[in-house]
């Protein structure tokens, strides 16, 4: 942003909000002096680096493009300061910018839904589609209500309650993109008012996107006919999800953090930070830190896509969930378990119908994934920091496990062709005596040759990371591979594990820090507080 920019953001942020929305804010000027002879262009002046400040609330909430608007709910008061409270619609209809205003937060209060769920295909004139979506203004749709909803960088967006979500449907599209020095911030209305601790977790629901990517384990219609779909788990209103475009484009977030997410929607039925659900190889996901989610970090349903830097604290349950035919890749991971809490670190499989197609996948390429202690989740179903199972083949590249109290792979085999499958390239492993666990078909000793069997493995490493997960001396010396010999999505790189000891720390900057996990600078602080920025140039 230049000066003037910043100044008229700033100027927005201390008047009446609702005269000043981003439209004005970006408007052209309406002319100016005629310079026939310019001078040389000035040197442009260097971005001012956000800086953490206290907070007065601003009198108002800025204008969206959405006729319904943003309502003003009052203020909220932290230990950062006081800030004006501004609450999105129920249902976004039209296409909207969240812009980042000092003293501004907005809120969800319940579940938001962007757009109405166009179904299956994209509705036509000729064969339109009675959406589902709770609170659209129109039941029958010729065409996508192709509703996107931006989020500009330095945004923090909060759950007033903790049924609050946040439900992108198919035919519409997020565009959550931060920055590394202004990250996007989803978290909950305590962590607003400085009430967590290193142990809070599940206080909303987190982010859902709905696509129209294959998936598999229907509850509409049969894989055989190819009109699988199948319910967002929880949601007490129709959030469905599905389709046959494995590219289908769900929008994209990059830098972004979703605090506090899990809670409980239904019997048994927890969502966490990031739920993907058929999105396709069009959606852009990189640079996503999950923090303590009392559910999984992120689980993926089906769909056909690609995650780089991904970052997974305190996750209560698995800190990787895929399954219901998704087929992920995923490059540069850090995968941290609360001590003594949480269940796996990765479970891949099924919902159980393993004659389905396609079959669950997931690669998975320079990761590291820490699980210092045992824990009774953990115990009572896992039971091993990996767990691979029905219907899901797996692929490990240059990846560091560090599980020194407990097994670090099981796997369920279930017989014959659908029979979970692991290959292993550049691993290694620091596990209990034990190391490998073997139930239903296979046995222990079938699960470590798998392992084994690979190139360049290591079943009895012991770790070397210092800072909890950058590669000491072992890690550096030990051999890598290509990952980009095996999906064209992934960096080529030399490197095992998630963290280099040298080179670029991607994980700083845009991350919250934890007393279980710190990643060094961090632009937002501890991820109990809420980040504060000044734009104002110096």
């Amino acid at each position: 942003m230049t000066k003037i920019s910043r100044s008229l953001v700033l100027g927005c942020s201390m008047l009446a909000l609702a005269a000043c929305g981003p439209d004005d804010i970006a408007s052209p000027g309406t002319g100016g002096d005629v310079i026939i002879n310019p001078p040389a262009t000035p040197a442009p002046t260097p971005p001012s680096t956000p800086t953490p400040t206290g907070v007065v609330a601003a009198t108002g909430c800025p204008t969206i493009a959405d006729p319904q608007g943003l309502t003003d709910a009052g203020t909220i008061t932290g230990p950062t300061g006081s800030w004006r409270v501004c609450t999105l619609p129920k249902v976004i209809r039209a296409s909207s910018t969240l812009p980042r205003l000092d003293g501004v937060l907005y809120q969800m209060a319940g579940r938001v839904d962007v757009g109405c769920d166009g179904g299956f295909t994209a509705p036509t004139a000729g064969a339109p589609f009675t959406t589902s979506t709770v609170g659209c203004p129109s039941s029958s749709l010729t065409a996508d209500t192709n509703v996107t909803l931006t989020i500009d960088p330095g945004v923090t967006v909060f759950a007033g309650t903790g049924q609050s979500w946040l439900a992108v449907n198919r035919g519409n599209k997020i565009n959550a993109v931060g920055t590394k020095a202004m990250p996007v911030v989803f978290t909950s209305r305590d962590n607003v008012l400085g009430l967590n601790s290193d142990s809070s977790q599940g206080q909303w629901g987190g982010i859902v996107l709905m696509g129209r990517a294959k998936t598999t384990d229907c509850g509409f219609g049969t894989v055989a006919s190819g009109t699988c779909e199948r319910q967002t788990e929880g949601a007490p209103d129709p959030a469905r999800y599905g389709g046959n475009d494995d590219t289908y484009n769900a929008g994209r977030m990059s830098y972004v953090q979703i605090r506090y997410s899990g809670f409980v929607l239904g019997a048994n039925s927890e969502l966490q930070a990031l739920t993907t659900e058929s999105v396709g190889s069009g959606t852009v996901l990189d640079h996503i830190q999950s923090h303590n989610s009392s559910d999984d970090g992120a689980e993926f349903f089906g769909g056909q896509f690609g995650l780089k830097h991904f970052v997974v604290t305190g996750a209560d349950d698995d800190s990787l969930d895929v399954d219901t035919g998704a087929r992920v890749d995923i490059q540069h991971a850090l995968l941290i378990q609360r001590p003594g809490l949480g269940d796996g670190l990765m479970e891949i499989d099924s919902n159980g119908q393993e004659t389905d197609t396609p079959r669950t996948r997931l690669r998975v390429a320079n990761f590291t994934a820490v699980q210092n202690q045992v824990s009774s989740n953990n115990e009572g179903n896992a039971r091993a920091s990996l767990f691979f199972r029905g219907n899901a083949d797996v692929e490990l590249i240059n990846g560091v496990v560090v599980s020194p109290n407990n097994e670090c792979i099981r796997m369920n085999g279930s017989g014959g062709a659908n029979a979970a499958t692991l290959e292993a390239t550049s691993v290694l492993l620091t596990c209990s005596a034990e190391k490998f666990l073997g139930t239903g078909t296979y046995t222990n000793a079938q699960v470590g040759g798998f392992f084994t069997g690979g190139v360049n493995n290591k079943d009895s490493f012991t770790s070397t990371l210092t800072g909890l997960f950058i590669n000491g001396a072992g890690e550096t010396s030990s051999l890598a591979v290509d990952p980009k010999t095996i999906s064209s999505f992934f960096d080529t790189t030399t490197y095992v594990g998630g963290a280099a000891s040298t080179g670029d720390k991607w994980w700083e900057g845009w991350t919250c820090n934890s007393s279980y996990a710190t990643f060094g600078t961090s632009n937002t602080g501890a991820c109990t507080t809420l980040p504060v920025y000044t734009t104002t140039a110096a």
